[in-house]
């Protein structure tokens, strides 16, 4: 079956109920189909404090941070792993406060990516709506941040349970576990989609003007190779030429927006 793979998963549930109950299921799944080590990160437990929205991680770095907590130790975790999981249940439709935290203190990330070798699968539970909004917005952030996106899981656990819901939570779950496997038995990443190919001309173009502005970020991107010409991804991986026209159409687009709204004062 392969050798095992440790899968992260990062909580935002206050206790362990449903989120809890259905990611267990979601282990004992995942391990029929390929050995897995699964490390719960719990958010209620570990010292993460909220943004304080300085900026000092995008114009100095994320080592300027005046937060002192397990920030660079969570990093590390999802860097160690093969796998991520991203669980939350839906509050006030939307994330957990733990996980909206976790994400906000993260920022960084979104201006400088680097886990593009990492798969990840998106768990969200409601006791009626929400999911849907909620497994967006994670899509959003785990691709910004070069997660690879297997698979996605929204599960509505009322209470009392309903027969017929069961069991189609019962099939999304077994389809999620599915589609995480077959991601991290296979040694490739796929290849990117338009939304991808669009994120990666966007931000090229915003980071490659704005080096005053944000000097950490355009370092990042410049260190990382992808200002260089005929670069077309964050990584070496087969890009559809369509996708990459598209993309490079909307870089000059970009790139010329970023320059009369930041760049050019009204003078010239």
């Amino acid at each position: 079956m392969g050798s095992q793979k440790k899968i992260l998963v990062i909580t935002g549930s206050p206790h362990k109920g449903n989120t809890f109950r259905e990611c267990e299921t979601l282990r004992c799944l995942l391990n029929k189909e390929i050995p897995v080590e699964f490390e719960y990160l719990w958010l209620k437990d570990v010292n993460l404090l909220p943004c304080r929205g300085c900026l000092l991680c995008f114009s100095r770095g994320e080592e300027s941070c005046p937060n002192h907590d397990d920030a660079p130790l969570i990093e590390q975790k999802m860097r160690e792993a093969d796998g991520v999981i991203f669980a939350t249940p839906v509050y006030g439709m939307n994330v957990t406060g733990q996980m909206k935290i976790f994400i906000d203190r993260f920022c960084y990330i979104f201006h400088r990516p680097r886990f593009f070798e990492k798969r990840t699968l998106l768990l969200a539970t409601t006791g009626a709506l929400g999911h849907v909004e909620v497994l967006k917005y994670l899509d959003t952030v785990a691709r910004v941040w070069g997660f690879e996106i297997a698979g996605t899981v929204g599960l509505v656990t009322p209470i009392p349970l309903p027969s017929h819901r069961a069991e189609k939570n019962q099939t999304a779950i077994a389809k999620g576990a599915k589609q995480f496997a077959a991601a991290l038995k296979c040694p490739v990443r796929k290849n990117p989609d338009l939304r991808d190919i669009i994120l990666f001309h966007g931000q090229r173009a915003v980071f490659s003007q704005i080096e005053e502005l944000s000097p950490a970020d355009y370092q990042y991107w410049k260190d990382m190779g992808w200002f260089e010409k005929g670069v077309k991804y964050f990584i070496d991986i087969p890009v559809n030429p369509v996708y990459h026209g598209i993309g490079l159409f909307v870089e000059w687009i970009t790139k010329h927006k970023v320059r009369k709204e930041f760049l050019i004062s009204p003078e010239e």
